[in-house]
């Protein structure tokens, strides 16, 4: 960093890969731990050890690392901590294609050679996205990077596990569980995806055992008939006159053999179908409940592998949806088969291969979660624990008061085996450690129980596990709860409400004050990115093509609160501008202040002193009230996680306010046209003005900033070492020159807006002539005629309190309309071409906007073409409307002109 010269353009991956390995290996992203520093501290969502960096990952990640920067030159004591999920069933499935490439599977391979192989996977290919976040610019402490299996982690799922057991909040039993036959375990609710499919509604009838009152059959609906196999009922509702007479007779069911009871259950739907329902407990969630109500048995009739088992009979061997063509068949054969219907059903897939799921009677291990939802649904009513943005905790609540037990058990090899081991005898003994021997009969031959954790299940102790729990860590006393937790709405169920759930119950608190809900990225027309719809922007390619700081930029400013992200490539292309005009701006700033920089003054810290309010000339108060509104704008929007409104403030300040206005006012100074004195202040001002810009930048655009604060003037720190801006002290000292420095800068506008809508050459200066009643206005724009012909392209420039007004002039309003500026055009505009081309351009103009009209008022384009499209057309009618006022308020002006010669 002794090098203080800037490359003439700005190329990200010169800089890139130096910051990143620099940042990680001086140790600036890890805590002092003890720390007289408050804290600040936050969680990563553990990406799977299978994925690689998607836009959602990186949305977070860099919304996260600006809350990260930003504390840290806060002054707080900041812990960022990272991870990685062993992502249980995707890691699976993964590790078994590699052994079918060989001929192997994993029964073949055994259980202990699967582990093996799976470890070493991990080891070779699993940290793919913890590069790709490095890359990000992630600014977290890498020393302290976990994985969700690693030895600490695993103590602490043994110990909670192992509680949550002792005080009857874990059980085993049969129940009804989603069962996906492909990666052949359990599934949560949870990580089953439901999507509306066309379908049958079949109509069965089921001929009673003897007549009742003259009824001999009853004809129930199903989308799913190969399950009559396993009926172990019928069920009517008690008050429906057409078949409470015959609650307590029995049915014959057809291709089974077996007779089943006719009961009442006040749950059954009187409208649905035909009022009578077939019951099957074991692949049926609402049978399920109603067979324990009325103590009805239970018949699988399926395997793991959704095949037709012995229950099934002649049916036996068959794949469950060949079984339901052949019962169909059989049906039909009987004439048993009323009609089939088309029907809309909801169909459950995996979430992991996309599997039809199978509803099935299993023996699994449960969470009680109702005890555990309670206080965890009260630390939000309470407000322990926000969520941003507030709506979400209706989502939240809406889950979590009509919560199921939670099934945590899955038949896989890969992640937390479950800490329990049976006897030949039949009993189990829970332990956080491996035992000896059985608690019960102490026998010494216990096998540990085949199944592991639900993959939920470690990443619900997260915040407390990866700080050292169970033990008492320096971590866990300076860093939980921790501050926020950044994360999307889709998981809500999954990991947010669990880990309330834990934090809670093991640690007594909340594990996050905040719990802010990232928006979804949607592409440019609104539509959800997908491989099939070919709509995807790749995270990494973005970065190589435009560079990381653009990349994180965008994503930020786009980051509003309550509404989804709207990304097209354009609107990171146009950041990669934003880059090129900082580079530049810097470069500018090194050129100017070489023979100034030595006389620059610097206080204990090596920040730059500057002059006193009173010797400060205008512009220079000026910029640095603006510079002070930025920081305190800035600040205020990141405390409330409003990144969008953060962006947007950033980039109105450099680019208008330092570029376009500052820069160009004091280049005259620069040059020394004012004087050695006027030169050096402006060279101290900018110099400071850029290095606290810079450091407002810093947290989103963390690579470029850090490139060029380390050739400014000044002390050798990073930017993660400085202290954020804060806002003048006492403001009303800057508040006069600043307001002033507004007028001038609106007399500029004014005429700039003139020389636009009236088409003056850019090369051709102009006289003006203002007006004005008071006498200080006059006095402020007397005393600014050379920054206004400066930036303005004025010739002349007068100031008059009273007089004609120019009848042959373009006309403005400046400074809410204090002042009156006129720019006589005659010499300077042909009126008769400049109306013949404002004409035709509103000719054209209203061609389009016709078609445009007739497309909208067509409601087979507006009922049958995507939303997106149609909401495309309705803006471009809003902008040629908008273009079209702007037209002919120009033709009006002109012609107004021109009616004066």
């Amino acid at each position: 960093m002794s090098e203080k010269t800037l490359e003439k353009t700005y190329e990200p991956k010169n800089v890139e890969e130096k910051w990143s390995e620099f940042w990680i290996s001086s140790g600036l992203n890890t805590p002092e731990l003890p720390s007289k520093k408050p804290p600040f501290s936050m969680v990563i969502p553990p990406p799977n050890i299978t994925g690689a960096l998607h836009l959602g990952h990186a949305l977070n990640s860099t919304l996260q690392d600006i809350l990260a920067r930003y504390k840290r030159m806060k002054g707080f004591n900041v812990l960022w901590l990272p991870g990685i999920d062993h992502a249980g069933i995707a890691t699976q499935n993964v590790v078994e294609r590699k052994l079918a490439e060989e001929g192997l599977s994993r029964h073949s391979v055994g259980r202990e050679e699967f582990i093996k192989r799976a470890w070493k996977w991990k080891e070779e290919s699993g940290g793919t996205i913890i590069k790709q976040l490095k890359r990000l610019g992630a600014s977290c402490d890498w020393t302290r990077l976990r994985f969700t299996m690693d030895a600490g982690l695993s103590k602490a799922v043994r110990e909670v596990f192992a509680r949550l057991y002792s005080e009857g909040l874990i059980y085993r039993g049969d129940y009804i569980i989603n069962w996906c036959p492909r990666c052949d375990t359990a599934l949560s609710d949870l990580e089953v995806q439901f999507d509306e499919t066309s379908g049958k509604l079949y109509y069965m009838e089921y001929p009673l055992k003897e007549p009742v009152a003259g009824t001999t059959s009853l004809v129930v609906a199903t989308t799913r008939p190969e399950t009559m196999l396993g009926d172990t009922a019928v069920a009517v509702n008690p008050q429906d006159d057409r078949y409470k007479s015959l609650i307590g007779g029995t049915i014959r069911l057809p291709l089974t053999g077996r007779e089943i009871p006719i009961i009442g259950d006040p749950s059954v739907s009187i409208e649905f179908g035909t009022g009578a329902v077939k019951i099957t407990p074991a692949h049926d969630f609402n049978d399920f409940e109603m067979s324990r109500r009325h103590n009805l048995p239970a018949l699988k009739v399926m395997d793991h592998n959704a095949v037709m088992n012995e229950n099934a009979g002649q049916f036996k061997g068959l794949d469950r949806f060949k079984a339901r063509k052949k019962v169909i068949e059989g049906l039909e054969n009987l004439g048993l088969l009323k009609k089939a219907e088309d029907y809309k059903i909801m169909l459950g897939a995996c979430y992991r291969c996309g599997t039809i799921v199978e509803p099935t009677l299993s023996k699994q291990w449960f969470v009680k979660v109702a005890p555990l939802a309670g206080p965890a649904i009260k630390a939000v009513e309470d407000g322990e624990t926000r969520f941003i943005p507030k709506g979400w905790e209706n989502t939240y609540f809406d889950w979590m008061r009509n919560i199921r037990d939670w099934c945590i058990s899955r038949q896989i090899w890969w992640g937390h085996r479950i800490p329990a081991w049976h006897c030949k005898d039949g009993h189990i003994t829970v332990a956080a450690v491996d035992p000896e021997k059985c608690s019960t009969c102490g026998s010494a031959d216990v096998e540990q129980d085949p199944d592991v954790l639900d993959t939920w299940f470690s990443s619900a102790l997260w915040p407390f596990s990866t700080l050292g729990w169970p033990d008492k860590t320096e971590e866990l006393k300076a860093f939980y709860p921790t501050s926020v937790l950044s994360t999307s709405f889709d998981i809500i169920f999954f990991w947010v409400a669990r880990m309330m759930m834990m934090g809670k119950h093991f640690m007594g608190s909340e594990p996050f004050s905040d719990v802010y809900i990232h928006a979804l990225i949607r592409d440019a027309e609104g539509q959800k990115m997908s491989k099939s719809k070919g709509n995807v922007i790749d995270p990494l390619i973005m970065m190589e093509k435009y560079g990381t700081d653009a990349f994180r930029f965008t994503l930020a400013a786009l980051a509003a609160q309550g509404r989804d992200i709207k990304l097209a490539e354009e609107r990171i292309a146009g950041y990669r501008n934003f880059c090129n005009k900082i580079w530049n701006l810097a470069r500018f700033t090194l050129m100017n202040i070489e023979e100034a920089k030595d006389a620059i003054v610097l206080n204990a810290d090596g920040e730059i002193i500057i002059p006193e309010e009173r010797t400060l000339d205008a512009v220079n108060m000026w910029i640095l009230r603006r510079l002070s509104d930025c920081a305190e704008g800035v600040s205020r929007a990141l405390e409330s996680y409003r990144f969008d409104e953060a962006a947007r403030i950033l980039y109105s300040f450099v680019w208008h306010e330092v570029c376009d206005w500052y820069v160009e006012m004091i280049k005259p100074h620069l040059r020394g046209d004012m004087g050695p004195d006027r030169k050096q202040q402006a060279a101290t001002v900018l110099t400071s003005v850029l290095k606290d810009s810079l450091k407002l930048l810093h947290p989103f655009m963390p690579f470029i900033t850090e490139e060029i604060y380390g050739k400014m003037p000044g002390e050798g720190k990073t930017l993660q070492e400085t202290t954020y801006p804060t806002p003048i002290a006492d403001p009303s000292k800057f508040m006069a020159v600043a307001a002033n420095m507004e007028k001038v800068m609106d007399v500029i506008r004014a005429i700039r807006n003139i020389r636009t809508e009236m088409d003056v050459p850019l090369s051709a200066k102009v006289d003006c002539i203002c007006f004005t009643q008071s006498h200080g206005t006059a006095s402020l724009i007397t005393n600014s005629i050379e920054d206004i012909k400066n930036l303005a392209k004025v010739k002349t420039l007068t100031v008059n309190m009273e007089g004609v007004r120019p009848k042959d002039a373009g006309t403005a309003f400046a400074a809410s309309g204090e002042i009156e500026v006129f720019v006589p055009l005659k010499g300077l505009v042909d009126f008769d071409s400049e109306m013949k081309k404002l004409q035709k351009e509103l000719d054209k103009l209203a061609s389009e906007y016709e078609g445009v009209r007739k497309k909208l008022e067509n409601p087979e384009f507006v009922n049958k073409a995507p939303a997106g499209v149609v909401e495309k057309e309705r803006a471009r009618m809003e902008g040629l409307l908008e273009k079209r006022g702007k037209l002919e308020k120009g033709l009006e002006r002109i012609m107004g002109v021109r009616g004066t010669h």
